[in-house]
């Protein structure tokens, strides 16, 4: 039985494999703006707001897609428009995904992804008095 007070502390560190770690820095650091902590061999360390990244280029016969990474920013059209500039190609605009009754906090998203095809996401929680300006056509989900 494992202990009742064991609690798991925040994620240190999230891993996704690539197929060029040269092509993989220059996109979160570049790109993305991430910080990046060292390179050595295939392997590629970034910070993602205390988060670690651990990017590890494999052959394309060893490579599939991970978990998509979603980016809390605080004006999400704003950080698409800066991404964008950087040379970052989203699926679409923000739009809203849900809604809290109780609150009217809205949960707004943005897809896009890096050069392998590992999917990444801005993501913006957004107060009922501040809401993002609806993109025509976008769907809720």
């Amino acid at each position: 039985m494992p202990p009742t007070d064991l609690r798991l502390g925040p994620i240190g560190q999230v891993s996704l494999y690539v197929r060029d770690v040269a092509v993989a820095e220059a996109f979160y650091r570049d790109r993305l703006g991430l910080a990046h902590h060292f390179t050595f061999g295939d392997l590629a360390f970034f910070d993602m707001g205390g988060t670690r990244l651990y990017l590890h280029a494999v052959d394309a016969n060893a490579w599939r897609p991970g978990s998509i990474i979603y980016f809390l920013v605080d004006d999400i059209a704003a950080a698409q428009r800066a991404l964008t500039d950087r040379g970052v190609d989203f699926s679409g605009a923000p739009h809203r995904i849900h809604t809290d009754e109780a609150t009217g906090v809205e949960e707004w998203m943005t897809f896009f992804e890096d050069p392998f095809g590992n999917e990444l996401a801005l993501m913006a929680r957004v107060g009922p008095s501040a809401a993002v300006s609806p993109t025509p056509g976008a769907a809720e989900g």
